[in-house]
């Protein structure tokens, strides 16, 4: 199927080229989003005749999205969610929890602007493009954690499994401090209540005669 571009679409072509695409593809994404309307004699004449005012209103827009993606590039935003000792996610980070992260901060995202390949499963810092314009993208950072201690310590660059072997480490070290005290208590017991040999406690045959 034929349909000409009314905006630039990644992987596809750019404003006013006709191309051909899949019929699904165009039914459900292209012609009811206005990125393209199919390739008629009309419709190209027609394309024609907006051409400019097309191109106006694409400037206009890449300006405003060269703009926010000026100050949204390059942010930080955490997401809590609960997770196994693993680091994998009791569910998922999808492009909706992006977009909330974002906005939240005070960004205006919308989550068809979140460009995920597939849903975040796992903890640790996720780095997410954001399509603010066929021709602005940006890109933004998830600090997926369990909790905003883990995600400040995995903003400092501890992985999941870091911060798994020094809990680990820490509590061996506290049993080990367990048993260390444990063995010193009975040392001074036994040093405590040793029997103290006195004269009468010998026997008879050892008495001084």
């Amino acid at each position: 199927m034929q349909v000409i571009l009314l905006e630039r679409v990644a992987k596809l072509g750019q404003m006013g080229e006709v191309v051909d695409v899949k019929p699904g593809y165009a039914r459900n994404y292209l012609l009811p989003q206005g990125k393209a309307l199919t390739a008629s004699d009309q419709n190209v004449k027609a394309f024609e005749g907006r051409k400019a005012q097309l191109e106006a209103q694409n400037l206009e827009s890449r300006a405003e999205a060269e703009k926010l993606g000026k100050k949204l590039d390059g942010q930080k935003f955490v997401v809590i969610r609960q997770a196994s000792d693993s680091g994998a996610l009791y569910g998922s980070v999808t492009t909706r929890d992006a977009a909330d992260a974002a906005t939240e901060a005070g960004f205006t995202v919308d989550r068809s602007q979140v460009a995920l390949q597939a849903p975040i499963k796992e903890l640790g810092l996720h780095k997410v493009t954001i399509v603010l314009h066929p021709e602005v993208e940006v890109e933004i950072e998830l600090n997926v954690a369990r909790s905003p201690e883990e995600a400040e310590l995995q903003a400092a660059g501890k992985s999941i499994r870091d911060l798994a072997a020094e809990e680990e480490a820490a509590a061996e070290y506290e049993i080990s401090e367990l048993f260390d005290d444990i063995g010193g208590a009975a040392d001074e017991y036994s040093e405590d209540n040793a029997p103290v040999e006195t004269p009468e406690g010998r026997d008879r045959d050892e008495q001084p005669r």
